[in-house]
């Protein structure tokens, strides 16, 4: 679940600035009142898109599948096997996640002066995605590891929650 944390928090860090915006039209022409919802809106589904892949990735993170172990009936081999592999992409996830919060916090430092230097954002900037990569290819490398692990029943009633989670979430944007 810390994974999953993660990726809500780095999609908070780019999200928060943009959802504080002045979106009044004294500040950007073009933009009436009113018009900031519609963006935050717009905005929503754009990160609902990037995410509907990662779903299924998510759901067989080490974490997901043990705090599932009853309904899956896993193994003890299983929970022993699901225990290390998450232990493992810990140590990664984490490294990724400390020098992700270095950098971006250089980034906001280096974007408090008047006129930004876009030469000094650039490497930090740069840092920062590389890192947040190598995090969440812990999360995606321990999830294909933890899938390898489920039987086929097991990955077959995982597949089914994803389905049932994308369906819903197609319904509420329709909606």
């Amino acid at each position: 679940m810390k994974v999953l944390g993660f990726i809500t928090f780095s999609l908070c860090c780019i999200a928060a600035p943009l959802a504080a915006q002045d979106t009044t039209h004294a500040r950007h022409p073009g933009m009436g009142p009113g018009m900031g919802r519609g963006g935050m809106d717009e905005m929503m589904g754009m990160m609902r898109e990037m995410m509907a892949p990662m779903m299924g990735v998510i759901a067989y993170t080490p974490g997901h599948l043990l705090a599932q172990k009853d309904s899956l009936k896993l193994t003890p081999d299983q929970v022993s096997k699901l225990t290390n592999i998450e232990n493992s992409a810990k140590v990664a996830h984490e490294a990724g996640a400390a020098d992700f919060k270095t950098h971006m916090g250089a980034v906001s430092q280096a974007f408090q002066t008047a006129a930004p230097d876009t030469t000094a954002l650039r490497p930090h900037f740069e840092a920062a995605h590389s890192a947040m990569g190598k995090a969440h290819w812990a999360m995606v490398a321990a999830a294909a590891q933890s899938r390898a692990v489920l039987t086929d029943a097991q990955r077959q009633k995982v597949d089914a929650w994803v389905t049932t989670m994308q369906q819903r979430m197609q319904q509420e944007h329709t909606m």
